[in-house]
Order: structure tokens, then C-alpha cells, then sequence
């Protein structure tokens, strides 16, 4: 999710952490209140932060997890996703995509443009 949807999509992301609490994932850290907030990586030469939606652990590997929802700005969305799934793959890390109804197809488009099409979505 973009940093300017976060309010706009405020209840997917609760609704998404709780999920997460039910499937047994700890240490869990969200830009959302009650929570700490995920280490940020800011783009070189840029202005730019990148922030996971979501980090958790379980069973000892850390997760890291972004809410897939309909966007005005597909592009930063795009890097984002890129550089989370090479962050993920580097340091022997899951990366996940979390996605509700209505976003689905725009979640696949956007996976398919990035070759990453083999992920498999997490629908709440």
C-alpha cells in the first residue's frame, strides 16, 4: 500500500493484523496504532521511504507483508513490491501479498507486469 492510502484503507489493514494474530504470527509491527513501526529503507538519491505494511515473525523467519489495494500511483507500488521481494529473497525472508475483494484482479495485473505472477495472495 502507498503511503497516501493508509488512512483510506485504515480498516483492511486491522482487519489484516488480526488475521495475522490468528494464524499465529508474532512480533508483529505495523504503521498502525498499538504498534511499532517497521524499519523504513530510504531510496538513494531520492526522497523516497520505503516501509513494509507489515513485519512478523514465525517459527523463527521473518515475514514481511503489504496490503495489495487499488492505487493511484501503480508505479511506486510496483518498486516497492520489487524491492521488498529482493530485500526478502536476500536475507532469507517471506514476502507475502495480502489482498481483499474488489482488488484482486488489480493485485494480479500488477504481479503479472513485474514477473512476479507465481506469488501467491493472502485473501481476507
Amino acid at each position: 500500500m502507498v503511503y497516501t492510502d493508509k488512512e483510506k484503507y485504515s480498516d483492511i489493514l486491522s482487519n489484516s493484523l488480526a488475521y495475522l494474530e490468528k494464524s499465529g504470527f508474532e512480533n508483529i509491527k505495523a504503521d498502525a496504532e498499538g504498534y511499532e513501526t517497521p524499519k523504513s529503507y530510504h531510496k538513494k538519491g531520492s526522497d523516497i521511504d520505503v516501509t513494509p505494511d507489515i513485519v512478523a515473525e514465525k517459527e523463527g523467519r521473518k515475514h514481511y507483508f503489504e496490503l495489495s489495494l487499488k492505487s493511484d500511483e501503480p508505479r511506486l507500488l510496483k518498486s516497492k513490491w520489487l524491492f521488498l521481494n529482493t530485500l526478502s529473497t536476500m536475507t532469507s525472508s517471506r514476502f507475502k501479498i495480502i489482498t481483499t475483494r474488489g482488488h484482486y484482479k488489480f493485485t494480479n495485473e500488477m504481479l503479472e507486469d513485474i514477473n512476479l505472477a507465481d506469488k501467491k495472495l493472502i485473501k481476507i
